[in-house]
């Protein structure tokens, strides 16, 4: 009983300190969510992408349809019956087409603004902590690279590599890395200053400790924000690329490829092959930059302090 008596005070001396930690993250955390989800365009936005996800990944599961065998005796047919957004040149079914087309497309939009993140996070990090001639190295190249129009290497790599989805990923990440890399840098360089960070150094730290224990956690909201705008511009750009053909390749569908067809019969009066897919990708990109705005937002501290 004496021992028991004895530790008690310690343990609520300990108990008292955890919870005056526990306390402000759980505020910052409910203000974050509350300044999110007083934007109904970011709410809207969430719908709309969920919507999407399920319409892309779920859709193929229920809706079965020709997608690998040609029918020229249906090409061109407007929406009907058995064919609910008609069918394309080929007799392929739109709408089993934009739904498959749609995976690709949301897949390397994902994997690539997170391997673009990751990079950019660390490369960004390194650069802001160490200063000096390594900052300036570092920076310069990415000086380098943001001055080298993307679309164009794009189309070039495209011509001269094997077009598969995962070459397609880590070239739209060679690129989409540079902009994280210039925000974390500058988060960085404020953050190093900071007593915490001091106080590793202090202690004998190392760098290492410092960027992942202390400086990265911290910029965690603009990490978050950027990768957000990173897979609507991913989306956007992959959208391009097939516009132009250099997309992933037949039979193999994706968004830009069918709207670049679709453009072809625009003056032979085939809107369900332009309009569908077209207004999806505008819904999909729009959608996740309402999201990324809105994440912005909460973490902005003086929001959360209205």
């Amino acid at each position: 009983m004496s021992d028991v008596s004895d530790r008690s005070p310690e343990t609520a001396i300990d108990n008292a300190e955890v919870s005056q930690l526990v306390r402000p993250a759980r505020r910052r955390g409910a203000a974050l969510l509350q300044v999110f989800l007083e934007n109904k365009l970011a709410m809207a936005g969430v719908v709309i992408i969920v919507l999407i996800v399920l319409f892309c990944f779920v859709g193929p599961m229920l809706y079965h349809t020709n997608q690998v065998s040609t029918n020229l005796a249906n090409s061109n047919n407007g929406p009907g019956a058995g064919h609910p957004l008609g069918t394309d040149n080929v007799g392929y079914d739109v709408l089993g087409r934009m739904m498959v087309g749609g995976q690709s497309s949301i897949e390397i939009g994902f994997a690539a603004a997170i391997l673009a993140g990751v990079f950019g996070v660390l490369w960004g990090a390194v650069a802001g902590y160490f200063g000096g001639i390594v900052d300036s190295i570092m920076m310069r190249i990415v000086d380098a690279m943001l001055s080298i129009p993307t679309l164009f290497v794009l189309l070039l790599m495209a011509a001269l590599v094997k077009v598969n989805q995962f070459n397609l990923t880590l070239a739209v990440a060679l690129f989409a890395w540079l902009v994280p890399a210039r925000l974390i840098r500058g988060e960085t360089l404020t953050l190093r200053s900071r007593e915490y960070v001091q106080a590793v150094k202090a202690m004998g730290g190392g760098a290492s400790r410092s960027i992942f224990e202390h400086i990265v956690p911290n910029a965690i909201g603009t990490i978050v924000v950027n990768i957000t705008f990173q897979v609507a511009d991913a989306i956007l750009l992959l959208a391009a690329l097939g516009y132009l053909g250099f997309g992933i390749p037949p039979p193999a569908a994706n968004w830009g490829s069918m709207l670049s067809q679709g453009v072809t019969y625009i003056y032979a009066g085939y809107w369900w092959l332009i309009y569908p897919v077209g207004i999806l990708i505008v819904l999909t990109v729009m959608s996740l930059n309402f999201v990324g705005d809105a994440l912005r937002d909460a973490f902005d501290v003086r929001l959360q302090r209205r």
